[in-house]
């Protein structure tokens, strides 16, 4: 994103999910902070109750596909079939992110003429069983920087890093001077 303005852009793949989500959601209020939610479709059909929580915050919602698939293990037909079964539970958005950055070049053409295409330049992995809570926090206060694109993960996998290295990102990066945006 631009990087003129002291924005930093928060998202959060994987959930929604009730173990984790409510508790991003309540930490960003805290902070005044907008972010951006790619939701796996399976998980907004399950919580559409949180879907509307999300919203309710003014947050942006993008597709993470249905299953959460691997785009380079995917046939492109059933890839762009699951990015569609998504489509149909989440409210309307131009926004999309491949599971773990990965899509096939057959894939983005169609993707992107429906979808922007949202990546990232800071990857906190709080989703890494081997890294600990301070690595976390300090993965993403070294690489973030005005325009930042952060990847967090609102799921059980993450939860340990999250719960650690959000609320201490927040403080940091407000005390800055920065605003968290969401992407729209």
């Amino acid at each position: 994103m631009p990087g003129s303005e002291k924005k930093i852009y928060l998202s959060f793949d994987d959930g929604p999910i009730p173990n984790v989500t409510p508790w991003v959601l309540s930490l960003l209020k805290q902070f005044n902070a907008k972010a951006t939610f790619f939701c796996v479709g399976e998980n907004a059909a399950t919580h559409p109750e949180i879907i509307q929580d999300i919203l309710a915050g003014n947050h942006s919602i993008g597709n993470h596909t249905y299953h959460h698939l691997n785009g380079w293990r995917t046939s492109t037909k059933k890839y762009l079939e699951n990015v569609e079964q998504c489509k149909q539970v989440l409210p309307p958005t131009k926004l999309f992110r491949p599971p773990y950055g990965k899509l096939k070049l057959s894939h983005y053409s169609l993707i992107t003429s429906h979808y922007s295409l949202i990546m990232w330049d800071v990857l906190s992995k709080d989703y890494d069983q081997n890294i600990s809570p301070e690595k976390c926090f300090r993965n993403v206060l070294s690489k973030t920087k005005a325009g930042s694109i952060v990847v967090f993960h609102d799921s059980l996998k993450a939860k340990k890093n999250l719960y650690y290295t959000l609320p201490k990102v927040l403080e940091h990066f407000t005390k800055e001077g920065f605003e968290f945006s969401s992407i729209i």
